[in-house]
């Protein structure tokens, strides 16, 4: 598809014109979901007033726009592509990492995308968005201005800018290419490239598995996490960074920094169960956890904590233990069914097994949920059912 093309029905669908289609749009779904059958109907009927290339871009964006509401609190005015949302941090996180950038004074987003950072980034600063996708590039510029913010952007490689007069740099380097997504450290430009940039506050996303060892002495590594669900990794330059690796729990901004201190008791699980948010976990940080919320662990290498008293804290879910013995695979559908359990979520850490066969195999029928899981107390395979 002509690039030229596309970006002059983007240019008419920000206008008048554009204003006009998506009111129809919306007139005709009423409030409905914009189905696929439902986008038929519509273009039909709109092709009949509008270009058909101009019904099938303005539907294509509602699908869109519909689709990342969850992501963006205003995808409704926004222009994206289908990889461009995908791949764009939600807006939360956004909001969330620009927060460190408080005292820039010039900016330049690398890779800028479809500008999911970007309109954190770009309201009451001096932003330089650069991308070589032209048309995320005019996205980027237009998404910026719906947030309040206005970039200068600049269509070029990103290894080919001229930083001069830029105090910080935010770069979001592509983690798949055209033949899909790249292995856990690999990314384009490289990380070794974003680390050495020739300015003094930089912040690098990055996959969560990124492993440890490959982020600079002195940088530190941020996992941040969507309520339970971990989003991805921040790597935060020297001038940025006040520890080496922490965990932030959004939205309430929790945050928990890998310490040293006494080593964490290994015990027998008590009446409750501590399931570390995962940002905790790849932050290293489950012995500090533990500290702080008087746990202990039931293995040396699992990351599980347990208590005798209820412990409420953003950084773990916390299971009440309604069952725990040695695995037993054979005993456990009866088991299940003495304590009325008729569903089960199951989570495994450190016991190997297969958890579709196990669910086909339980056949419950009893009132309760419960969460069982599968792991290692001292090293022995273990059961716990909980609530």
């Amino acid at each position: 598809m002509d690039t030229d093309e596309v970006l002059a029905r983007l240019h008419e669908l920000a206008g008048p014109t554009g204003a006009e289609l998506f009111a129809a749009i919306a007139a005709g779904l009423d409030g409905r979901p914009l189905t696929d059958d439902a986008a038929l109907r519509l273009g039909t009927a709109l092709r009949r007033t509008y270009p058909a290339p101009l019904v099938a871009e303005a539907l294509t964006q509602a699908q869109l726009r519909e689709r990342a509401e969850g992501k963006f609190d205003r995808a409704s005015a926004m222009f994206l592509t289908r990889a461009g949302w995908e791949q764009a941090s939600p807006e939360i996180v956004a909001r969330h990492r620009a927060s460190r950038f408080a005292s820039a004074r010039r900016l330049a987003d690398l890779c800028c995308g479809i500008g999911g950072d970007l309109l954190a980034l770009a309201p009451g600063r001096d932003v330089l968005a650069v991308d070589r996708d032209p048309v995320h590039l005019w996205m980027a510029r237009h998404n910026a201005a719906v947030y309040g913010g206005e970039a200068h952007t600049l269509l070029a490689d990103v290894r080919e800018v001229d930083l001069t007069g830029v105090d910080a740099v935010f770069v979001d380097p592509a983690r798949r290419s055209a033949r899909g997504r790249m292995r856990t450290g690999d990314s384009e430009p490289p990380l070794d490239w974003c680390v050495g940039l020739p300015v003094p506050a930089i912040g690098i996303k990055a996959a969560p598995g990124l492993d440890h060892d490959v982020v600079p002495a002195g940088w530190e590594l941020e996992f941040v996490a969507v309520d339970r669900d971990l989003k991805e990794a921040v790597a935060w330059s020297p001038a940025l960074a006040t520890t080496r690796a922490r965990a932030t729990v959004l939205p309430s901004g929790d945050t928990l920094v890998a310490a040293a201190g006494e080593p964490v008791p290994v015990r027998d699980p008590g009446r409750y169960l501590l399931d570390p948010n995962p940002a905790v976990t790849r932050a290293g940080a489950v012995e500090e956890l533990a500290r702080r919320t008087g746990t202990w662990k039931i293995d040396d290498r699992i990351a599980f904590l347990s208590a005798d008293e209820p412990v409420a804290t953003p950084f773990a879910r916390t299971l009440e233990v309604i069952d725990s013995g040695p695995w037993d695979q054979k005993r456990l559908p009866r088991r299940l069914r003495e304590l009325d359990v008729g569903a089960v979520d199951i989570r495994r850490r450190g016991l190997a097994g297969d958890v579709d066969a196990l669910h086909k195999r339980l056949k419950l029928r009893g009132s309760r949920r419960a969460t069982l899981v599968m792991t290692r107390v001292r090293d022995r395979p273990w059961g716990l059912v909980c609530l």
